[in-house]
């Protein structure tokens, strides 16, 4: 049994660059910084950052470019390949990416890291973005409603 499996999360170190091959399929390419934190042996803090080639297909690429920016958070669901070319010198180059088949975004914030659509049209008389902050439903319970006999576990 074979299995080329890649699941990162992440965030982005640069706005997706969104574009159109000629049969007119979206492709959307960026990288993705993955860090990993330990203490070695004498105690001391560190860290080691990887960074990620990501391409993105069809529909799913399309999306990315309108909710994902630099430092948003996703993970990325995919599989490893190995590309070759040859670049204007003549040097044969090759990468690795991973080409994504799931894409889910991080949490929504206000700040830096989250995504909301590029294009917002949600502008006031002064032309200028106002937050909209999303209502949440409130969920009552009564205590009397959950019976701990009830539970199946």
């Amino acid at each position: 049994m074979n299995l080329n499996k890649v699941y990162l999360i992440g965030r982005l170190t640069a706005d997706p660059q969104l574009k159109a091959i000629p049969s007119g399929q979206s492709v959307a390419t960026f990288a993705i910084a993955t860090n990993r934190v330990w203490v070695n042996k004498a105690g001391q803090k560190q860290e080691d950052v990887q960074f990620h080639n990501v391409v993105v297909w069809g529909r799913q690429a399309e999306i990315v470019n309108q909710f994902l920016k630099k430092g948003s958070l996703a993970m990325i669901e995919g599989r490893l390949q190995n590309r070759s070319w040859q670049d204007k010198q003549g040097q044969n180059r090759r990468t690795t990416e991973i080409l994504c088949e799931k894409v889910q975004f991080g949490p929504r914030s206000q700040g830096a890291g989250g995504f909301e659509p590029k294009n917002n049209s949600n502008n006031d008389a002064q032309g200028t973005d106002t937050p909209v902050k999303e209502e949440l439903p409130e969920i009552n319970l009564d205590e009397g409603e959950i019976n701990s006999e009830n539970i199946p576990f």
